[in-house]
């Protein structure tokens, strides 16, 4: 009888055991099963970095284009702010934008996650400011040149390359340089430009007649992150507005688009203002 009832006991005591390594099992499963039904935590997606670009010797090395061979740029001797750089973007503007600041002598192409690639500008001398918003809406490499009538009677020697001449054909010695960006408000040509420029010491300098002109090689790279109808603003200053007056009327550096050119389509007017 005793033996009987310490076998009883052992086969109880081995029963609650089963039952409790049992149940905490059932436990366990239930909470991997509880878990496993929980929506997975999405991480963060990482923030839009710019990829690096190269270094100067290879940004402004000579480049055979379009049949043409354009020379290096001695990039040493220009102020390291007039090159091509990734840097903060000051704008604020849209990713896709660019903004030309007149008085930094700088054009940013905003890009996403906080950054603008930097480009180094020569602008317009005084009495052929301009100012506004406007759109890309054409685009040309090794762009013919015309120069308007009031560039023509002030050097009567540029008759030569008049609209009714037939215009100066796309070259190195083109002042489109190797390509150019067709500024538009609506519909109209405003004839203003982003274009080339085979004069690298003129960046960072207001000596041009109304345009923005940068190093060949920046407009080459320019003009291929540059989509159908990017909008472009220009200010005096990041942030600050350049207002155009009859005293300081902008004489621009083109007569107009060629005729029968086909354009990115139509785009609405961004402002009233007129260039």
């Amino acid at each position: 009888m005793f033996t009987t009832d310490i076998e009883s006991y052992r086969l109880s005591r081995r029963g609650f055991l089963n039952a409790a390594a049992l149940g905490a099992a059932s436990i366990a499963v239930s909470a991997c099963a509880t878990v496993g039904q929980r929506q997975p935590v999405e991480p963060p997606p990482p923030a839009y970095v710019e990829p690096p670009l190269l270094d100067y010797a290879t940004m402004y090395a000579p480049v055979s284009d379009g049949g043409f061979d354009l020379p290096g740029i001695p990039y040493e001797k220009i102020d390291e702010q007039f090159l091509r750089q990734i840097v903060p973007d000051p704008t604020g503007q849209q990713p896709g934008t660019i903004v030309v600041d007149t008085v930094g002598h700088h054009l940013y192409l905003v890009r996403p996650g906080g950054q603008a690639i930097r480009y180094g500008v020569g602008l317009g001398r005084a009495g052929f400011e301009w100012s506004g918003d406007a759109v890309v809406q054409w685009k040309q490499k090794w762009p013919k040149w015309t120069p308007p009538e009031e560039m023509i009677a002030r050097q009567p020697e540029l008759a030569k390359y008049s609209a009714d001449n037939g215009g100066m054909p796309g070259g190195l010695k083109n002042p489109l340089g190797a390509r150019a960006l067709y500024l538009f408000q609506g519909n109209q040509d405003t004839l203003y430009r982003l274009h080339g420029s085979p004069e690298w010491n003129s960046i960072g300098k207001s000596v041009s007649s109304g345009c923005v002109r940068l190093i060949n090689q920046d407009i080459i790279d320019l003009y291929d992150r540059t989509p159908s109808k990017t909008p472009v603003i220009v200010s005096a200053g990041v942030g600050q507005q350049m207002v155009a007056t009859p005293n300081r009327k902008a004489i621009p550096i083109d007569s107009g688009v060629p005729e029968g050119s086909i354009l990115l389509g139509p785009v609405r007017a961004i402002t009233d203002q007129v260039f």
